[in-house]
């Protein structure tokens, strides 16, 4: 007869460790029209993606900005394209990112002040030079029952993710160091 061995600790880091569910990519321009079609550019040459353009959610008088005008755009990147995105954009600040950056459920958000950072990317001076929020929201299998349609429930807290798990799979996949 024989014995079924039992999974190593490691196999269940694997299948129950975080996870990246997507990387969400945002220039804020603050105004319509040319500059905010100079952004939309931008995040198109480094996604790869068509982005979508952000509204206002309120009017300011003082900045000139009505309830819903456009004055920003985003791309949200999931599986592989996210994770070549993301080496990319660690690359740009040398696989350094500061512990602040890390919220407690375990997401992580910088900022890249310059697209030209980018190895692909040059200076146009049609263009000018734009800076970007990079967002990456975290999770583990099994967060579907937070968000689908029937039978949704809440995620116990002892299946969320926290900073320091997610700290160490930042080190651990893409050798990122927390500053």
């Amino acid at each position: 007869m024989t014995k079924k061995k039992k999974s190593p600790a490691k196999n269940k880091e694997i299948l129950f460790g975080p996870r990246i569910e997507k990387v969400t990519v945002n220039i804020g321009v603050g105004e319509a029209g040319e500059r905010l079609e100079k952004a939309a550019k931008v995040i198109k040459n480094i996604t790869g993606h068509t982005p979508v353009y952000t509204l206002s959610k309120t009017t300011n008088k003082d900045w000139g900005i009505r309830k819903r005008m456009p004055i920003g755009c985003k791309v949200t990147l999931r599986g592989n394209d996210a994770e070549k995105f993301l080496k990319k954009a660690l690359k740009t600040r040398e696989n350094k990112v500061a512990d602040y950056s890390f919220d407690d459920q375990g997401n992580i958000s910088y900022g890249i002040p310059d697209h030209t950072l980018f190895e692909d990317q040059r200076y146009d001076p049609k263009i000018g030079i734009f800076g970007m929020d990079v967002c990456v929201t975290m999770e583990r299998p099994g967060y579907r029952i937070k968000k689908r349609r029937i039978a949704r429930h809440k995620i116990p807290h002892r299946h969320r993710t926290n900073r320091e798990e997610v700290m160490k799979f930042f080190l651990e996949k893409f050798n990122v160091e927390v500053v």
